[in-house]
């Protein structure tokens, strides 16, 4: 019993000597968090870009009208099939959705950061095609929370990291 305390305090102290520091510390009111909330998104063509927008927005925490930094992204959305069976008919399709953003500071115009984001979602490909379009929405919803993700994670590293940051 003694010696798992003791374990466990040694690993404390080590992981404290480590550098690793929360990224979210301070919680809505710490510096990362306030520096997202200083990112407004704009507008993006199609379904696809309005889901991710939503998704973004929603991550970032609203709509910022005295925003400091503006979000562009654009987005390359594909759907590609595969699987063939003897009759030339697809069997399984994969959804892919691919983003490239850039972080612009509004004032100078200047791009601070330029990324990219993307996954892809496997679709069976049934006889009703109902149910395969229905696949394939869910498919693009559930993509564009995925990348949504990845880009508040990557502006969150930025706004750690950077002292210029949003």
């Amino acid at each position: 019993m003694i010696r798992r305390a003791l374990l466990g305090m040694m690993l404390a102290a080590a992981l404290g000597a480590c550098g690793l520091r929360p990224l979210y510390s301070g919680g809505s009111s710490g510096a990362v968090a306030r520096s997202l909330s200083q990112v407004s998104v704009a507008p993006i063509p199609q379904r696809a870009g309005w889901l991710v927008r939503n998704a973004l927005v929603d991550r970032l925490g609203g709509e910022n009208p005295g925003a400091t930094h503006r979000l562009e992204v654009e987005l390359d959305d594909d759907i590609s099939g595969f699987g063939i069976r003897g009759d030339r008919s697809v069997t399984r399709e994969r959804r892919t959705l691919r983003a490239r953003y850039r972080l612009v500071e509004i004032a100078t115009g200047q791009v601070v950061l330029d990324a990219t984001a993307g996954s892809d979602a496997g679709i069976d490909v049934v006889s009703s095609p109902y149910a395969t379009v229905a696949a394939e929405q869910t498919a693009l919803e559930r993509l564009a929370t995925v990348i949504a993700d990845q880009m508040v994670a990557r502006l969150a590293l930025y706004a750690s990291r950077s002292p210029r940051s949003p």
